[in-house]
């Protein structure tokens, strides 16, 4: 069932991620997006950089969502109180309902794409 639930997301979510995928070439590092279309393998989802990328993935149970990228080097909302390591891999992992709506679907994209575009290292940002 989780396979076919993942394939019926697909469906859904693939024209989404390739628009995301044309209107961020050029933008990203070359070689990249990548958009990975393997529902029978388990897998559904993109990649922006080597270390942002979202994936709809299944283990035979469950579908759930896994947004990856990097802590920001530079902030300074984080409090005194802890230690935080700028520049660490974080991997956000969640479950995901099976009525999932495209509202949800195109959220978790626009979380992927605001993380990139906040990150200090990229210079062709602009509205022009």
């Amino acid at each position: 069932m989780p396979v076919k639930q993942l394939a019926e997301m697909r469906d859904r979510i693939l024209p989404m991620l390739r628009y995301i995928a044309e209107e961020y070439r050029g933008r990203v590092p070359g070689g990249y997006p990548v958009v990975v279309d393997a529902p029978e393998r388990g897998a559904v989802g993109i990649e922006l950089d080597p270390s942002h990328a979202l994936y709809l993935t299944t283990d035979g149970e469950a579908v759930s969502v896994n947004l990856s990228y990097r802590a920001s080097r530079y902030d300074t909302r984080s409090s005194a109180s802890r230690q935080k390591y700028g520049g660490m891999p974080i991997i956000d992992a969640r479950t995901v309902a099976r009525d999932v709506d495209d509202q949800t679907l195109r959220n978790l994209i626009a979380e992927l794409t605001s993380r990139w575009n906040y990150g200090q290292t990229v210079i062709h940002l602009s509205d022009t």
